[in-house]
Formats: structure tokens, sequence, C-alpha cells
């Protein structure tokens, strides 16, 4: 059997909720995701330098943008209510985001999701909120 985990009950909580109340809730989600996106491009471009003075990063920080690809790639999409994705979708993502066999991780997308989950929580419980004050 699986396992139930808070994130599966609260879901489950909003979807027995009206309508209205799961636009709303699925509205900021898509706006949290967003806030975990401006972060990860953010990680990836802060003191980079492009061109033929780019400098590679360092294992376990971000990587340093040089083309734009990578911070062009990530996206937010809403495959259905109460569910948003962050994803980056150059074919190297994975392998700067967790590593290779030849080559130490640089993540980004965690570290932005680690640095905005006390916003992303606001963003939704604020919705949650004005939504059930309102329903």
């Amino acid at each position: 059997m699986a396992k139930v985990t808070g994130v599966d009950k609260v879901t489950r909580r909003l979807r027995a909720l009206p309508d209205t109340v799961q636009r709303k809730v699925s509205a900021a989600l898509h706006v949290a995701g967003q806030v975990i996106q401006a972060e990860a491009q953010h990680l990836i471009t802060e003191g980079a330098v492009s061109g033929k003075n780019h400098v590679p990063s360092r294992p376990g920080e971000p990587p340093m943008n040089d083309t734009g690809h990578l911070k062009n790639h990530i996206e937010v999409t809403q495959p259905g209510p109460l569910r948003v994705l962050v994803t980056s979708n150059a074919k190297y993502s994975a392998a700067l985001e967790f590593g290779t066999s030849r080559m130490q991780a640089r993540p980004f997308m965690n570290p932005a999701a680690r640095a905005k989950r006390t916003e992303v929580a606001m963003i939704v419980r604020k919705a949650v909120d004005s939504a059930i004050r309102r329903g």
C-alpha cells in the first residue's frame, strides 16, 4: 500500500472544497511555481559572465549562466488543478542538478525550492484563507 503523505492529505481536503476555492488555490500554486522558477534563474545568473570570460561553477554551486539556454528552459506548468510543476528542460539539467560519474552536482532547482519554501507556503496559505473567507 502506498504511503499517504501530508501533501496527499492536504490535496484531498482541497479537492473537497468548492470549485471557486480550488481555482484560487490553483492560481496561487502557479504563482508559487513562478517564484521558484525566478529563484532558480537567479541562482544561475548571479555573478555569471558569458562568452570568452565565462568561468564554470564549482562543484556544489549552481551552474553559471553562459548562453542562457539553461535559464530559459526552466518552466512552470500546471498539469491539473491543485498541481504545479517547475521543471528544467535543458538536456543537461539532470546532469547539473544531480551530477554524473564524471562531474559533481551543480544543483539549482532544489536549492531554489528550499530557498522559497516559506514564501511559497505563505502564497498558498493566503489563497486558501481568502477563498474560504469568501466561500
